[in-house]
């Protein structure tokens, strides 16, 4: 027998007397890191981010801003005092006077920023080119707060200090203190909103947590060259502390206040003894019910200063608060508050059409003559304004579908994607928007129907820069670089523009 197959040979009995020293090498293992086997990885890396910028895609993006403001002039009236037209034999006509409104809107920069070492570069190699990654990171995160900031920044509407809630206890908690509870209302924009709630755009799998959220007062944030900004978060001024004490265990307590203007949510907190009031919940409406006491370790209110951050001077004006400022002349309501933590629904006009909707139309037409295009809406009040049109003889619920094999199937279910104006007939598309919080719908009008308006687009977004990438000099073993553009949303007219707020669900 010759040498190698007397190794062989050998070998083979190693292995089937369950000699490990030589059998552990030539088994497949349970990890990735041992043992001789590839590292089955995938390149590139998957991105499961959702990037949803619908007000960022349809508004045009219009070159040209120069100065500080954007600067235009507004005919709203070409006879203020209503002068008669008829004119006697021989005699001239009476003289009109027009109504000019002034209108700027000041630009603001918007940017983000982001960074890779050369080590990490090196550890990417074969694998995926992470100073391109990080290039569109940064530009597809600009496009979601720029989406933010469309919707719903706030550079000019207070909301003020919160209204002081009013409570009631009743039966049927699980408040098991026999005490006396505080609670601490604040009111939230949109920004301060998203931010405690979570957003789901640019990231997954957010939900709200009262243990772990963080309503944001004034913001410090320190930037990559190292400087600082301090701005708004988006809250209100917390409230005074309401109180309310409780004769025995297993009870609730219900709380409201009055709604404010420009909020489209309220944080609730409470607790025993000045201090101690926790973050309990976040309502889109202006009441909640508390059954529990909050966890020892959400959020104290006294961690919130003692003012109003609801304004932040890095942004401008979104539609939202475009909308609801004083002077806008927008339609703009908010639902009654209705029984405690239930709130007001939209109602069904019976008639295949949605009540409150109705009442905007008209107002719509009868003061401007004019009809909304698109009405925004969360995914809530999508599904809820479906129920209520098909429930009240708005479409039947089922349909047949028979494909090309006449095979046919049963589909159940329908979705409402448009309402008519029960004024003017038009029809009036409802669209999802990722940002929009539950509760609150917006209307918006994509073109003026007046003649020689000079108005080509209503809404548009006037840039000093559009986009543009900073690749800043290397003075570490860092690359670092920014994404930036600078602008303002003009709206002509403002008074096109619509808010319901304050609708509970159902």
């Amino acid at each position: 027998m010759s040498a190698t197959s007397e190794t062989l040979e050998l070998l083979k009995i190693a292995q089937a007397t369950g000699d490990q020293e030589l059998a552990k090498y030539f088994t497949q293992t349970s990890t990735a890191t041992q043992g001789f086997q590839a590292y089955n990885l995938e390149a590139p890396s998957k991105k499961l981010i959702p990037v949803l910028t619908p007000l960022r895609n349809m508004l045009p993006r219009v070159s040209g801003g120069y100065g500080v403001q954007a600067n235009w002039k507004a005919v709203t009236n070409i006879n203020a005092g209503n002068v008669r037209a008829g004119v006697a034999e021989g005699k001239r006509g009476g003289a009109i006077n027009h109504i000019l409104a002034e209108r700027n809107a000041a630009f603001k920069s918007l940017g983000l920023e982001n960074y890779i070492t050369f080590e990490a570069e090196y550890a990417a190699k074969n694998f995926e080119d992470i100073r391109a990654l990080a290039v569109q990171s940064t530009m597809t995160g600009l496009m979601i707060q720029e989406e933010r900031v469309l919707l719903g920044g706030n550079n000019s509407v207070s909301l003020g200090i919160t209204p002081t809630p009013s409570l009631a206890v009743a039966s049927g908690g699980s408040l098991t203190d026999v005490s006396t509870y505080r609670v601490i209302c604040v009111a939230l924009g949109l920004q301060a909103y998203l931010d405690a709630i979570g957003v789901n755009n640019g990231s997954t799998g957010s939900v709200f947590s009262a243990a772990t959220a963080t309503v944001p007062g004034s913001l410090t944030r320190t930037n990559i060259d190292s400087t600082t900004d301090t701005f708004g978060g988006g809250s209100a001024q917390q409230s005074v502390a309401a109180i309310q004490a409780t004769s025995s265990p297993n009870l609730k307590v219900s709380a409201t206040v009055a709604s404010v203007n420009g909020a489209v949510g309220y944080a609730w907190y409470i607790g025993i003894g000045a201090g101690n009031e926790r973050l309990n919940q976040i309502t889109t409406i202006n009441s909640a019910v508390f059954t529990v006491n909050s966890g020892g370790g959400a959020q104290l209110a006294s961690t919130l200063a003692a003012t109003d951050n609801s304004t932040s001077t890095l942004d401008y004006d979104g539609l939202l608060y475009q909308a609801v400022k004083s002077g806008s002349n927008a339609y703009v309501t908010a639902l009654a508050t209705g029984t405690a933590g239930t709130g007001s629904t939209l109602t069904s006009n019976g008639a295949g059409g949605i009540n409150e909707f109705d009442i905007a139309f008209q107002y719509f037409y009868d003061i401007y003559r004019l009809s909304p295009t698109v009405i925004f809406v969360s995914s809530q009040e999508s599904r809820n304004i479906s129920k209520k049109i098909i429930a009240n003889a708005g479409a039947p619920l089922l349909r047949q579908m028979v494909g090309t094999s006449a095979e046919s199937k049963l589909a159940s279910g329908w979705k409402v994607t448009s309402v008519v104006n029960t004024t003017t007939g038009d029809e009036v598309e409802l669209r999802i928007h990722p940002n929009l919080p539950a509760g609150t719908v917006l209307f918006f009008t994509e073109s003026l129907p007046y003649p020689l308006s000079n108005v080509g687009n209503i809404a548009q977004v006037l840039l000093r820069q559009d986009y543009f990438q900073i690749d800043w000099p290397i003075t570490s073993r860092t690359r670092q670089h920014g994404v930036y553009c600078d602008g303002v949303l003009q709206h002509y007219a403002p008074f096109s523009l619509g808010v319901i707020s304050n609708i509970a669900n159902g």
